[in-house]
């Protein structure tokens, strides 16, 4: 069961949330990655025990010209460096959560945010799942276990699993499920799914 402040009750952020105290807690880097404007800034901000660090700036007619704005509604900014957050999942485990830039032009990003971590939670709009083939293939050539957690929006139809992971090219052991971006009760299991799957993984 998640632990920690509720989100009414986050505290500043300062450099006691970076670093625990107590040599029984273990740190986990994990990844929360997926294609432009598919929800990961706003799942770190629903689930983020900590007030959650964000680097969005409001789009340009600039950006607008290169960022697909198809199927995207009342998109007015967008994340340049990354977004991060905490979460403690237990007394011996804490998550630290690092939000990618979901266009492909800040990939050189990346390469930094992925060392060390142990896995990815990589979500998916339902309704553009061609534009996840990018980030899942970014992400298999890290070498890092992921889940998928598709990002239910109001009003989209509910998808069946196994015609998810057919077009998603899946491995029969990669978790999938379904969540909402806003809800901190729902994220807070696609987290949970993930890192229940890393812990099989390790052995």
């Amino acid at each position: 069961m998640v632990s920690g402040p509720s989100l009414g009750e986050r505290p500043s952020l300062d450099e006691r949330d970076y670093v625990q105290g107590g040599a029984t807690q273990r740190a986990v880097k994990i990844l929360v990655v997926g294609h432009f404007a598919v929800g990961k800034t706003t799942f770190i901000g629903s689930i983020s025990e900590i007030e959650p660090l964000f680097t969005e700036e409001t789009m340009t007619r600039a950006a607008e010209a290169v960022d697909d704005l198809k199927g995207v509604r009342g998109k007015t900014t967008t994340t340049v460096a990354m977004d991060f957050g905490r979460l403690t999942i237990s007394d011996r485990v804490v998550l630290y959560l690092f939000g990618t830039p979901g266009q492909m032009r800040f990939v050189q990003m990346w390469d930094d945010m992925a060392r060390g971590a142990l896995g990815a939670l990589v979500l998916v709009d339902p309704e553009r799942l061609a534009d996840s083939f990018p980030v899942i293939d970014l992400i298999e050539q890290y070498g890092l276990d992921y889940a998928i957690a598709v990002n239910h929006f109001d009003g989209n139809p509910q998808r069946a699993e196994e015609a998810l992971r057919k077009a998603l090219d899946l491995l029969d052991d990669t978790p999938v499920v379904t969540c909402d971006a806003r809800d901190e009760k729902s994220s807070a299991a696609a987290l949970t799914t993930l890192v229940s799957y890393l812990l099989a993984r390790a052995g």
